[in-house]
């Protein structure tokens, strides 16, 4: 603890003045305020002080204001981070489902164009019998019935589809790239800021176990205003002490001035100190060395003889107190130096970090999401026009199949209707035997009764008695339409059949050749046959 007269407060040395010890002499009052002298040359610790707190408080308001914004654009920071990713998942998905899907299709379609190729082949393939056809006609497939624009047509615009789908795709996948590509220079730049906060976080603190930037520029804020009230604390007692070593030389000064000789020896000592002391404008000095000597009474020159005698042994311990307390506060300052560039090397690496996303996120982001929505709309109507396609691949293929199946069964419809006619034929023949031997009988039987009865029977009595039995004679007709192709009138037309009351008796003889049915070899039937089997088979599989 310091105590202190009232004139001076400079502490106590511990050999306390006697009023009755001799009193000092003169070279030793004069060495007393040498002593002081040198004391007082410490005031640019004083003002060394002064500006370690003044730079001190900037140093702490900057950095409260750089951890503000490093805090504010951390958070902006982090919001635009996780919506950088979260649109580069969406798009990344928008590729991926597009491309899932535009494989189905073509998968599909690939599909549909191999069966419609197969039938197509088959159609090929497989020529009419010539018996269906004119005699100078050259051989005939069953695709030679069939007009090939609209699968021609079919093909060009599903490969329309399919390049536009594909052009759509590649620039998706080029702006994605380009994306990927903004991600790794934004995860460099990440490194480099997450590199950058390491390092300063480690020179900020080294009792600090946190290496995260968010805690470090926090963790050095919060300690600096302890570190500036130490410093102003230590600047306080440092001017105290100026103070003191003031007051002592000032009562030196005053102590020699009423001393006999003392005056001139004050003032040859002191005469170099005024400009050196007050140009720091610390210390105003000159007043005490100017000012007239007031008359003292004894009581009070012993008085000051008991206060410099008992301080000047303490006053070197007093510059050493003030050069170990400058000490301390360069060391702490330093800190708070160290603190403040940390804050401020962390909240430049967040200022490029943010303007890096913030350039990505108003230039090149919304391209990259224009294009994620330009493949989305081009892929939702090229579907369409591919299921579309894909629809009428199937309906060919289904056209093309009944094609084939329709003529194996005009084949087996050819040998059915070969059958019945002759069938036909068999009955006819049988009925034109019986009717023969009907007439013979019936001939012979009117004969014998002509011969028997007739010299008996008047001439006149029945005009048909002498007449000979009716013939019944088989007539071929044309079948002309069937119902369900013509109308009634069309098909009796067609057939050139008579609808008048006799017309069934009466045919004239020039109507229309009878039915020609194809003759077909066995081993055509029997291969159409197979054909129509295996495709019922697989239908009752289905």
């Amino acid at each position: 603890m310091y105590s202190q007269s009232s004139s001076a407060s400079i502490p106590r040395g511990d050999n306390e003045y006697s009023k009755q010890d001799a009193s000092p002499t003169l070279d030793t009052l004069v060495s007393y305020l040498i002593v002081a002298k040198r004391g007082l040359s410490s005031y640019h610790y004083v003002w060394r002080a002064n500006e370690i707190v003044t730079d001190a408080r900037t140093a702490l308001e900057d950095s409260v204001v750089a951890s503000s914004r490093t805090t504010f654009l951390r958070r902006g920071l982090n919001s635009q981070l996780r919506m950088l990713y979260k649109v580069r998942s969406e798009v990344a998905e928008i590729s991926r489902r597009g491309r899932s899907e535009f494989t189905d299709a073509i998968h599909s379609l690939d599909t549909a164009d191999a069966r419609l190729r197969s039938t197509i082949n088959l159609l090929k393939e497989t020529f009419v019998h010539a018996s269906f056809r004119p005699k100078d006609e050259e051989p005939k497939s069953l695709y030679g019935f069939l007009d090939e624009r609209g699968v021609e047509e079919l093909n060009t615009a599903m490969k329309d589809s399919i390049d536009r789908t594909n052009t759509a795709r590649r620039d998706l996948d080029t702006s994605n790239q380009e994306f990927d590509d903004e991600l790794d220079s934004t995860r460099q730049a990440l490194h480099q800021y997450r590199s950058a906060t390491k390092l300063a976080s480690s020179r900020a603190s080294a009792s600090s176990s946190s290496s995260s930037a968010s805690e470090s520029d926090l963790q050095a804020v919060s300690l600096m205003p302890g570190m500036l009230q130490s410093l102003e604390e230590h600047a306080r007692k440092m001017a105290r002490n100026l103070e003191s070593l003031v007051n002592h030389f000032d009562l030196c000064v005053k102590v020699l001035k009423h001393t006999e000789g003392g005056g001139a020896a004050a003032r040859s000592i002191t005469g170099d100190i005024t400009e050196d002391v007050n140009a720091g404008n610390v210390l105003n000095i000159e007043e005490t060395l100017d000012a007239p000597q007031a008359p003292i009474s004894a009581k009070e020159y012993r008085d000051m003889l008991e206060v410099i005698v008992n301080d000047t042994p303490v006053a070197e311990d007093v510059v050493v107190e003030l050069q170990d307390r400058i000490n301390d506060m360069e060391s702490i300052f330093e800190q708070v130096i160290v603190q403040r560039d940390s804050i401020f090397a962390i909240s430049d690496a967040t200022v490029v970090i943010h303007r890096h996303l913030s350039k990505l996120a108003s230039t090149r982001l919304p391209r990259f999401i224009a294009q994620a929505h330009n493949f989305t709309r081009v892929w939702n109507e090229e579907h369409e026009r591919i299921n579309s396609g894909l629809t009428e691949l199937s309906d060919l293929h289904a056209l093309y199949e009944g094609f084939l199946n329709a003529y194996d069964s005009l084949i087996l419809e050819v040998t059915r209707r070969a059958h019945v006619r002759k069938r036909v034929d068999k009955i006819l023949h049988d009925t034109q035997h019986k009717l023969t031997q009907l007439y013979e009988h019936d001939v012979a039987s009117r004969e014998a009764f002509r011969v028997e009865q007739g010299d008996f029977l008047p001439s006149d009595i029945w005009p048909g008695i002498g007449r000979a039995p009716m013939q019944v004679k088989f007539l071929r007709l044309s079948g002309g339409q069937l119902e369900g192709a013509l109308t009634a009138e069309e098909n009796t037309k067609d057939r050139g059949v008579d609808t008048s009351a006799d017309a069934q008796i009466t045919t004239p003889e020039d109507l229309a050749e009878g039915e020609v049915i194809p003759s077909l070899p066995k081993d055509i039937i029997e291969r159409a046959y197979a054909r129509v089997k295996a495709r019922t088979r697989d239908l009752v599989k289905e």
